[in-house]
């Protein structure tokens, strides 16, 4: 996974954070498929390597937090969803 010296150790390990996390709610039984669809999408988002940290961070933060509205998603699955936002949002350019 070649990227620039824009990333970071420290944003590496928050974008590997983030991957683990969606990829906890994607397997989970009670997240509704749209949730799980987004995740997936936000997980693609992180991988690409054409923009810079903050870009990538923002991108997956908007679509998740189209998510914490939605009321067909679990309380648990909630809370993950702004941990993932705590975690971007301190990635900055």
């Amino acid at each position: 996974m070649p990227r620039g010296p824009e990333f970071t150790e420290e944003i590496l390990d928050t974008f590997s954070k983030v991957d683990y996390l969606l990829n906890g709610m994607i397997n989970d039984r009670g997240v509704p498929r749209n949730i799980k669809r987004v995740a997936q999408k936000g997980i693609e988002e992180l991988k690409r390597e054409d923009d810079s940290p903050a870009v990538l961070a923002s991108s997956v933060m908007y679509m998740i937090t189209d998510l914490s509205q939605d009321a067909n998603i679990p309380f648990h699955s909630r809370t993950t969803i702004y941990r993932i936002i705590s975690l971007l949002e301190n990635i900055k350019d």
